[in-house]
C-alpha cells in the first residue's frame, strides 16, 4: 500500500509539473508582426485587360509546312556522334516516298520591328518549306515568311513577313531586374486556339536545363501551352521580358521562357548572317559514366571524353588524343559531353583556349586555337544497299565491317572514318541481350584497342567479353558472354 501511495505522489507530481510546462508555454507570446516589403501601388484591376490590348496586336500565329523529300530511315545513332566530330549534317541513305505537302505545326511569334521581322523559336520553324504568318486570328489574309535566321542550341529565329503596312511592334524590355514573385503575362496560339493570354509570375530564375536550352531559363507559372511556342512573355510595364519556349509536361504550371536579354544579344548576329557563330575542335565526344570511369581507373571522376579526332581539326593539331578526359575548358567546369559543346560553342574563335584534362591518370593542360563550325551541308542522296561483314565467333550474335569508301558514301560518312561498325545483331543473341545495337562503333575489346574487323575478332574470346563502344556521343561498356 506504501509503495502504491508513493507511485500515485509521483504520477502527481509530473502531472502538475506538465501542467505547469503548458502554462509556461501559453505565456509565450509568437510573432505577430508580418515581414516588412517594399510594397508599390496596388495592382490596378484592368492591368491584365490593358495589356491585351497594348501586345496582343504585336502576337502572330505562325504555320509551318514540310514537303517529304525522300525521307530518311531510322536514325543511325553514330551519326549524332559524327556530326560534333565534323560540323557536318549527316544523313542515311534515303527512302523513297510520295511527295506531298505535309502539315507540320502550328506556333506563336512578335513582330519586333514595323517592316514585319518578327521573333520566334526555332523549334517552331525548324525544318518548314513554308512558312505562313497570321497577324489576327480573324483575319483571312496568310503573309509568306523569310527564315532570317535560326540557332537550334538557343532555340530562337527570326522571320520577315512583307506587310501591306507599318505594323505594331512589341517593346523589348530587360530580364536582368526582373524578380521572383513579379507579375507576369504569356501570350500565345495554344492548341491553334488564336490569340490567346495567360498570367501568372515568376517562378524562379535561371533554370539551367542544358537539354533544352543553353541559356538558363525563366520559369513561370503563367500558362503555357503547345501552341505558345515563340510567344512573348511580359511584365506589368508591357516590356517583353522573356519568350515562351517549353513546358515541363509531367506538372501543371511549370513553364519556361528564354530571357529577352540573351534574345537581343542573338538578334544582330542572325540578321547579318542567319545564324549564330560557334567555336569547333574537331572531336567526338563521349560522357564519361560510372562504368566507363571504372573501367578507365578513374573513381568518380567526371568529364568529357574524345573518342575521335579529325586530323586535320583543332584538337588534334593541339596534341589531343582519343580517350583524353577533359575536365576544364576556359575556366569552366567540364562533366559532359554537352558542357564541353557549349563552352567550346561559345569560345573566341581564332584564338588560343585552355583545356584541362587527364590522359593516362596524369592531369594535363593544353592550348587549343578554337575554329568556327562549318555550315550545314546535306548528303547526298544515295540508293540503300546491304553490305555484308564479319560475324564475331563465339555466338555472339553480332556482324560487324569496316566502312569502305562505298560504304562511307552510301551512310554519308566522313572519308577517314576508319573503325569497325555493328552492322547487325541476331535477335535474342548474347548481343542484343547485353545491348549492343547496329550503329555502334568499337574502340576497344577486352582493353585491347581496334582498328578494324580483324582486330575485334581476334580479341574477343569464349566467356566473357567487354567492349567499349561509342553511341549517341556517349562512351558505354557493353558485358557479353559467349560459348
Amino acid at each position: 500500500m506504501k509503495k502504491f501511495s508513493i507511485l500515485l505522489l509521483a504520477a502527481s507530481m509530473a502531472a502538475f509539473i506538465q501542467t505547469e510546462n503548458i502554462a509556461q508555454a501559453q505565456q509565450v507570446a509568437f510573432p505577430k508582426d508580418p515581414p516588412k516589403m517594399n510594397l508599390s501601388a496596388p495592382l490596378p484591376a484592368n492591368l491584365f485587360v490593358e495589356l491585351g490590348k497594348a501586345i496582343n496586336p504585336a502576337v502572330v500565329n505562325i504555320s509551318t509546312t514540310a514537303i517529304p523529300k525522300n525521307m530518311p530511315r531510322g536514325r543511325d545513332p553514330m551519326l549524332d556522334m559524327l556530326e560534333q566530330l565534323y560540323g557536318l549534317r549527316m544523313q542515311q541513305p534515303p527512302q523513297q516516298q510520295q511527295q506531298r505537302p505535309q502539315m507540320m505545326g502550328l506556333g506563336t511569334g512578335f513582330i519586333i520591328r514595323e517592316d514585319g521581322l518578327i521573333v520566334t523559336n526555332n523549334h517552331v520553324i525548324e525544318g518548314a518549306d513554308q512558312i505562313k504568318v497570321q497577324l489576327s486570328e480573324d483575319s483571312k489574309d496568310l503573309y509568306e515568311a523569310t527564315l532570317i535566321g535560326s540557332d537550334k542550341r538557343t532555340d530562337i529565329a527570326l522571320i520577315k513577313i512583307k506587310p501591306k503596312s507599318k505594323l505594331t511592334t512589341a517593346v523589348l524590355g530587360s530580364s536582368k531586374d526582373l524578380e521572383v514573385g513579379e507579375w507576369v503575362a504569356a501570350f500565345g496560339n495554344p492548341f491553334g486556339h488564336g490569340h490567346s493570354m495567360t498570367k501568372g509570375i515568376v517562378s524562379s530564375k535561371g533554370r539551367g536545363i542544358a537539354e533544352i536550352n543553353k541559356i538558363p531559363l525563366i520559369q513561370t507559372d503563367a500558362s503555357i501551352n503547345p501552341g505558345n511556342s515563340g510567344g512573348p512573355l511580359v511584365n506589368t510595364k508591357g516590356l517583353v521580358v522573356g519568350v515562351n519556349s517549353a513546358i515541363d509536361a509531367r506538372a501543371q504550371g511549370i513553364g519556361f521562357a528564354i530571357p529577352i536579354d540573351e534574345v537581343k544579344a542573338l538578334i544582330p548576329q542572325l540578321e547579318a548572317k542567319g545564324r549564330i557563330a560557334r567555336g569547333y575542335i574537331g572531336a567526338a565526344l563521349g560522357d564519361l559514366d560510372p562504368e566507363a570511369a571504372e573501367y578507365l581507373g578513374l573513381g568518380e571522376q567526371s568529364g568529357a571524353v574524345i573518342t575521335q579526332l579529325d586530323t586535320r581539326g583543332p584538337a588534334a593539331r593541339a596534341g589531343l588524343r582519343i580517350y583524353d578526359i577533359v575536365t576544364e575548358f576556359n575556366g569552366k567546369s567540364i562533366d559532359s559531353s554537352l558542357s564541353l559543346v557549349d563552352a567550346v560553342s561559345d569560345a573566341p574563335i581564332g584564338k588560343a583556349s585552355t583545356m584541362k584534362l587527364i590522359r593516362d591518370r596524369k592531369p594535363m593542360t593544353v592550348s587549343v586555337t578554337v575554329a568556327e563550325r562549318v555550315d550545314d551541308k546535306v548528303a547526298k542522296k544515295t540508293e540503300v544497299k546491304k553490305y555484308e561483314g564479319q560475324r564475331a565467333p563465339f555466338n555472339l550474335g553480332f556482324t560487324i565491317i569496316d566502312p569502305t569508301a562505298a560504304i562511307r558514301a552510301d551512310w554519308g560518312l566522313p572519308e577517314d572514318m576508319k573503325q569497325p561498325i555493328v552492322i547487325e545483331t541476331a535477335r535474342n543473341s548474347s548481343a542484343s541481350k547485353a545491348g549492343l545495337a547496329v550503329g555502334d562503333v568499337i574502340l576497344d575489346v577486352n582493353k585491347q584497342a581496334v582498328a578494324n574487323s580483324k582486330d575485334v575478332i581476334k580479341n574477343l574470346k569464349k566467356g566473357a567479353n567487354t567492349l567499349r563502344i561509342a553511341r549517341n556521343a556517349r562512351i558505354q561498356i557493353i558485358n557479353i558472354e559467349g560459348n
